[in-house]
């Protein structure tokens, strides 16, 4: 007995041994053949990496990223504490195409805002996320050799999404046109030119990827410019990939158009939102699309077979304060209403900031975002002559290294071929804390002093 116990360990050891030797070898013999897939050439840098590095190395105040340091209403926070101590089949799977109570009251929103009948299991569907509701959007519609018209300045992830998709992306910027009474510039005066814009539709335009607010430059498309859009998406036969995640953060008195409710659109137009957005809470990663089950069912398809399910207890908390939000609809008291007055004193303190210094901000109509010209800071910045580097990318990194302030570079929201136009500007977000805001006017007038007595 005990002679076999010997004879099976020593088997067992020359097996390991045998094992240890061949492991080495394997670990020497690297593989000649390419590991990545093509598709993802050409897209593995990425702004927010670099950016948020520095930020968390250099700043005192980050006025880069886009979410809000203020907290998210009460009645949000309370709903997903009740969530989470309630129910405990909300610590399970829901369904996979979003929370029955979700998407019924999403549907049901929709329905007055859109001005149709919404059917909550095929015109909605739940997403982590807008992010991944535009992945949904490009795998699900878009085809090898398929175009896609992106306007510019855009939110930075259509283009590699739209390459990872096989399409080709074509772009068409909005262009700025100041006012000639010395007056700061809008957002609303950036404008696209129609003919440009209509020169870029052709047969093999599959989709236009349209985002009112626009991130980064904060422009609320008007009714004129939507109705333009549409009539070329009609006219060509094409798909309306509309991001309005900033749908309710509209300022100044001006109107949200949804594209989805113009004539011909709704068949053809996936709409994405955000209930980080909406409600302050974009850690929880809850987004939606909404749109024609035509459409819809294919992103199904795609989100079964990759994220397939969302986290209950958001969706359930998210439910609860659209629920709210549907009761309160158009009253003082509603969230809806009181969150874009806030964003506006915000805004309107920022503004006085960066103009007081020299910066020239221009007043966006929505979002979380402002864009101020730069270019009369040049003489701040330390010459950089071997540097391919665009002037926009020195003077952030610059002013965060040397100042503590965080901010973003605008020319990050252009096509390679385009963005060397745009490189005078950078993009800051004021959705923050009254404190956070105060501290990066102390650092600008600090700077102004310093400027003044050099």
């Amino acid at each position: 007995m005990l002679r076999r116990v010997g004879l099976s360990l020593r088997h067992f050891l020359l097996g390991r041994n045998s094992s240890a030797g061949h492991s080495s070898c394997s670990r020497e013999a690297k593989m000649s053949r390419p590991v990545q897939a093509r598709r993802l050439e050409g897209i593995d840098k990425n702004i927010w990496v670099e950016f948020v590095k520095l930020a968390a190395t250099y700043s005192k105040v980050n006025l880069g990223q886009g979410f809000p340091d203020f907290p998210p209403p009460d009645f949000l926070t309370e709903a997903f504490t009740r969530a989470l101590g309630g129910n405990h089949m909300l610590h399970q799977y829901t369904r996979a195409f979003g929370h029955p109570p979700l998407v019924t009251v999403l549907a049901q929103f929709f329905e007055k805002l859109l001005g149709r009948d919404l059917d909550p299991m095929t015109n909605v569907m739940v997403t982590v996320g807008a992010y991944q509701a535009l992945f949904c959007c490009f795998q699900a519609l878009v085809d090898e050799g398929d175009e896609v018209i992106i306007i510019e300045p855009f939110f930075d992830c259509y283009e590699p999404m739209v390459r990872m998709a096989g399409g080709t992306p074509v772009f068409v910027p909005l262009r700025p046109n100041p006012p000639k009474d010395g007056k700061l510039m809008s957002s609303a005066d950036w404008q696209l030119d129609p003919a440009e814009l209509a020169s870029k539709f052709s047969e093999r335009t599959k989709a236009i990827v349209l985002n009112s607010p626009n991130n980064p430059l904060g422009k609320v498309f008007s009714r004129g410019e939507l109705g333009l859009i549409a009539e070329l998406c009609v006219k060509h036969d094409v798909l309306c990939i509309s991001d309005e995640v900033y749908e309710w953060l509209i300022y100044d008195g001006k109107q949200h158009i949804r594209i989805a409710s113009l004539q011909g659109m709704w068949d053809r137009t996936v709409t994405v939102g955000s209930a980080g957005k909406t409600f302050s809470v974009t850690g929880w990663k809850v987004g939606w699309v909404v749109g024609p089950d035509r459409l819809l069912q294919h992103l199904r398809t795609v989100h079964q077979n990759s994220v397939y399910h969302c986290a209950t207890i958001a969706q359930e908390a998210v439910a609860q304060g659209f629920q709210r939000e549907l009761r309160l609809y158009g009253k003082p008291e509603s969230y809806f209403v009181q969150l874009p007055k806030e964003l506006q004193q915000k805004r309107d303190w920022l503004v006085q900031s960066l103009d007081g210094v020299g910066m020239k901000p221009i007043i966006p109509e929505g979002t979380y975002f402002l864009v101020a010209d730069i270019s009369q800071f040049k003489s701040d910045v330390p010459d950089a002559p071997n540097s391919d580097e665009p002037y926009d990318y020195r003077f952030a990194k610059w002013m965060v290294k040397s100042k503590g302030l965080a901010a973003i570079p605008l020319s990050a929201f252009y096509s390679e071929a385009h963005k060397n136009n745009y490189t005078n500007f950078i993009r800051f977000c004021f959705a923050k804390e009254e404190a956070t805001l105060k501290a990066a006017n102390d650092i600008l007038q600090k700077w102004k002093q310093e400027k003044t007595s050099s």
